[in-house]
């Protein structure tokens, strides 16, 4: 019965870990595994248990940082992120009660708003971008 529990644990932790692919349970797999391999030696569901929650902390504590230093390597910041901190030209007046204001970054054109909504910026200011709401630039003050 504790052999086909630690299975069960096993199976649900790899299909949350290929749900997810985010690095979530795969150590707690580990843990059940070993808690299995005891379980088959006959060893005590209380060293069972234990060997379950240390292997999981211990590959979660040294494997983690060096998974999660390869996983997403290679990836690359959009233009939402890239965008977020840097000085922008505004192409038109930013007035937020008039709806109406644009700004260029990187050669695209952008709907922009000030963070301040009784603030205007005019024409060929620059301004500093705070955060990106849908597809506007959040702006203030370089």
């Amino acid at each position: 019965m504790i052999g086909t529990i630690w299975l069960a644990l096993i199976i649900i932790f790899l299909l949350i870990e290929i749900a997810t692919v985010g690095l979530t349970s795969i150590w707690m797999a580990g843990g059940a595994l070993v808690a299995f391999i005891l379980h088959l030696f006959d060893v005590g569901l209380v060293w069972q248990i234990a060997a379950f929650f240390l292997v999981s902390l211990v590959l979660m504590v040294f494997t983690r940082p060096f998974a999660k230093k390869f996983i997403n390597s290679g990836r690359t910041k959009t233009n939402y992120e890239e965008v977020i901190g840097k000085l922008v030209k505004v192409t038109e007046k930013i007035d937020n009660l008039n709806e109406t204001g644009t700004a260029v970054f990187n050669g695209q054109e952008w709907t922009a708003r000030a963070k301040n909504p009784t603030e205007t910026f005019e024409a060929g200011t620059h301004v500093k971008v705070v955060d990106v709401m849908g597809v506007k630039l959040i702006v203030e003050h370089e």
